[in-house]
């Protein structure tokens, strides 16, 4: 059994005091993974007494600065406080080593090419692909969110249990493929009807449930359309919120 913390369930804009999108995965062998590294998420980790020296990989569904605007804090966190000796590796989109790199660089200069204590190390995956982690099997689905790469929704297996998550995106068949009976299914739902060119609604997505049929379907990423409606229409789903755990 693997066990998810929402460090982040927010949108880009804090809507609802929410950090940014940033999840912890613990597998039942003790290893340690985030999907997605959203600008607030070493806030989360701080706040939700994580050690960020226990995370082995990052996994990145797209270059927006609040799904992996948090690597460069991460990595100089690593460097001058956490005191990391154990390699990080960073899964993300094509392209995603140079504006990683590029990140770095601007918030904190030089801060790219200082020498480390541990091995650092950017992989970039292709669309369709699916990558051998380790203990883990990792798989990107491109999706419909320009973010100056292609934006990729995640499949990961772990454990024998199924991970999946749409990142951000409107409604793209690759959904259905990336979900497909997953044990867990963390989807954007940014509106509640309303339609919106590359994000993802809540009408849209229960229309396409029948084709996912996820063993659990966890709402993350939601705007204030949507957050004002949690004790409302939302009674009857799984919502993210900051803190949240779930085991798998």
């Amino acid at each position: 059994m693997a066990k998810l913390t929402f460090l982040g369930s927010g949108d880009a804009f804090g809507s609802g005091g929410r950090l940014q999108t940033s999840m912890h995965i613990v597998t039942r062998n003790g290893g340690t993974f985030l999907v997605d590294c959203g600008a607030s998420a070493m806030v989360g980790i701080r706040r939700f007494a994580i050690n960020p020296n226990d995370i082995s990989c990052i996994f990145l569904s797209h270059l927006h600065g609040d799904h992996f605007g948090g690597l460069p804090f991460f990595i100089l966190d690593a460097q001058l406080v956490s005191k990391r000796t154990q390699p990080l590796y960073v899964y993300g989109p094509p392209g995603c080593k140079e504006r990683i790199l590029a990140a770095m660089d601007i918030f904190f200069p030089g801060s790219a090419t200082s020498p480390k204590k541990f091995e650092f190390v950017i992989n970039e995956i292709t669309p369709g692909e699916t990558v051998d982690c380790g203990n883990i099997e990792l798989t990107g689905y491109q999706v419909e969110h320009p973010s100056g790469s292609p934006s990729l929704a995640l499949r990961i297996v772990v454990d024998g249990k199924v991970f999946a998550y749409s990142g951000d995106t409107n409604w793209t068949d690759n959904l259905a493929a990336c979900g497909k009976n997953a044990d867990i299914f963390v989807s954007e739902a940014y509106y509640f009807d309303r339609k919106v060119k590359f994000h993802l609604d809540l009408d849209s997505l229960s229309g396409h449930l029948p084709e996912i049929q996820p063993k659990k379907l966890v709402l993350t990423h939601m705007s204030s359309d949507m957050l004002e409606r949690l004790d409302k229409e939302l009674q009857d789903f799984n919502c993210a919120y900051d803190g949240l755990v779930i085991d798998f």
